[in-house]
C-alpha cells in the first residue's frame, strides 16, 4: 500500500466552471466566478468584505500594507508558523517579536503577548493552527488596551469558530489559504477578509496595483489612476471558478474530513499511555478537521516513526521550524528561549489526511502507528 500525505479533492464541477469562465471571454481578475466567491463569503458566511488573492501570502502582504507598517515598527507573532505569516510584515520593514506556543496546542500563548509590547508595537498576528482558534477574547482585549491591530492568519481555519464567531471575522484583517493542502482548494489561492470597513476602499486600491480601477469598473469614477502603493494581487477567474466549485460542496467535504478526524482521535487515544500528545480542542473552539497530528516525546522518536511509516508505504511529515531560530532571523531574535515552539518543531508529526482517504487506508495507518509504539515500548 502507498498512502500519500495529501491528495487534492475534485468536487466534480471544477472543469465545467473553468470551461464556462474561459468561454465567457473574461478570465483575468474579478470576473464572474470571483464575484460569486466574494458573494459566497460575504452573503452566505457573513464576512464584512472579502477579496480573493493569488495566495494567502498575498493577502498577508496586503494586510501589512493596510496596517501601514513602517521601518522599525514591531509585530508580535508566534514563532511556530509558516514564514509567510511574518515575511509579509518584514517586507514592510517590521521587526518581528516572536512569542512561544501553548503547551496544549501550537497556537500563540496569549499570556505572553502583553509582556512583549513596547511603544513600537503595531500589530499582533495570530495563527489558528490546525484550524483551532486562539483565545481571541484575551487577545482582542490586549489589542484594544494598547491600540494595536490584530491580524488573523486563518490559512488553515475555514469553517471554524471561536465562541460562535467565524475565525477570520474577529481581528481587523484576516487571511485565508486555498492551497491544495487545505480543506477547500483552488491549487494556489488566498483571500483577504476585512472586518473594519475603514480599510475597504484602500484594500481595493492596493489589490489593483495601487489604482482605483475597481471603482472605475463600478462606474463610481470616470477614469482611474495611481492612488497608492499596491501590487497585482488578483487571481485569474479560472482559479475562482475552481474555488467556487469547491465552496458549493463545502458541507460534504467538511462532513467527510470530520469523520476521518474523529476516527483518528478515537483510535489514537490509547497512545496517551506512551506520553504521546494528541490534538486538544479548547471549549471555546470548534474543529474544522484541517489536519491530524501527534506530538512525540523526542526528535529521535519522531524521526524513527517517520522512517518506519515510510517503510510500510505511509507518507507522514513534520511541520514548521521555529522561525526565531531560522537562518534569516536568528541574529535578530532577542535570545528568549521559546520552549514549546521548539518542542513542536522537533516532535510534531502530521499524518496523511485528505477527503479520499479510505477506511482501509486509514485503518492501515492507525494499525502501523500503534504497532510502532507497541514495539518501541516492548
Amino acid at each position: 500500500m502507498n498512502i500519500p500525505f495529501n491528495k487534492p479533492f475534485l468536487s466534480g464541477s471544477e472543469t465545467e466552471y473553468i470551461t464556462d469562465a474561459v468561454i465567457s471571454g473574461k478570465i483575468s481578475g474579478d470576473g464572474k466566478y470571483t464575484k460569486k466567491v466574494h458573494q459566497f463569503f460575504e452573503s452566505q458566511m457573513g464576512f464584512q468584505k472579502c477579496l480573493l488573492t493569488t495566495s494567502c501570502t498575498d493577502a498577508l502582504e496586503m494586510a501589512a500594507i493596510l496596517a501601514n507598517i513602517q521601518e522599525g515598527d514591531e509585530v508580535i507573532a508566534p514563532s511556530y508558523t509558516f514564514v509567510s505569516t511574518v515575511n509579509a510584515f518584514v517586507l514592510r520593514g517590521a521587526k518581528i517579536v516572536f512569542a512561544d506556543s501553548k503547551s496544549e496546542n501550537p497556537n500563540i500563548d496569549e499570556s505572553q503577548i502583553e509582556s512583549l509590547i513596547t511603544p513600537k508595537t503595531k500589530v499582533i498576528i495570530v495563527v489558528h493552527y490546525a484550524g483551532i482558534a486562539c483565545d481571541m477574547d484575551v487577545i482582542m482585549d490586549i489589542a484594544a488596551k494598547h491600540n494595536l491591530i490584530v491580524v488573523e492568519d486563518a490559512a488553515q481555519a475555514i469553517d471554524s469558530y471561536y465562541k460562535g464567531k467565524r475565525l477570520g471575522s474577529i481581528g481587523s484583517l484576516s487571511a485565508f489559504s486555498f492551497h491544495e493542502t487545505k480543506n477547500i482548494i483552488s491549487g494556489e489561492g488566498g483571500m483577504l477578509c476585512i472586518n473594519d470597513e475603514k480599510y475597504n476602499e484602500r484594500a481595493e486600491i492596493i489589490r489593483e496595483k495601487g489604482t482605483n480601477r475597481s471603482q472605475f469598473f463600478r462606474g463610481e469614477v470616470d477614469k482611474y489612476g495611481w492612488m497608492d502603493i499596491g501590487s497585482s494581487f488578483l487571481p485569474s477567474d479560472i482559479i475562482a471558478a475552481f474555488l467556487y466549485a469547491q465552496l458549493e460542496k463545502m458541507d460534504i467535504i467538511q462532513t467527510q474530513r470530520k469523520r476521518i478526524w474523529d476516527k483518528y482521535m478515537e483510535a489514537f487515544s490509547p497512545l496517551k499511555k506512551y506520553q504521546i500528545q494528541l490534538p486538544e480542542i479548547p471549549t471555546y473552539a470548534t474543529n474544522n478537521a484541517h489536519m491530524f497530528y501527534l506530538v512525540c516525546i523526542t526528535l529521535a522518536q519522531r524521526t524513527k516513526l517517520i522512517e518506519y511509516l515510510k517503510s510500510v508505504g505511509i507518507y507522514a511529515v513534520f511541520h514548521y521550524q521555529s522561525l526565531h531560530k531560522s537562518a534569516y532571523y536568528t541574529h535578530q531574535h532577542d535570545g528568549r528561549e521559546l520552549f514549546q515552539s521548539d518542542r513542536y518543531t522537533d516532535c510534531l508529526l502530521r499524518l496523511p489526511f485528505y477527503y479520499e482517504l479510505t477506511d482501509d487506508q486509514q485503518s492501515y495507518i492507525i494499525e502501523h502507528v500503534i504497532k510502532y509504539f507497541e514495539q518501541s515500548e516492548s
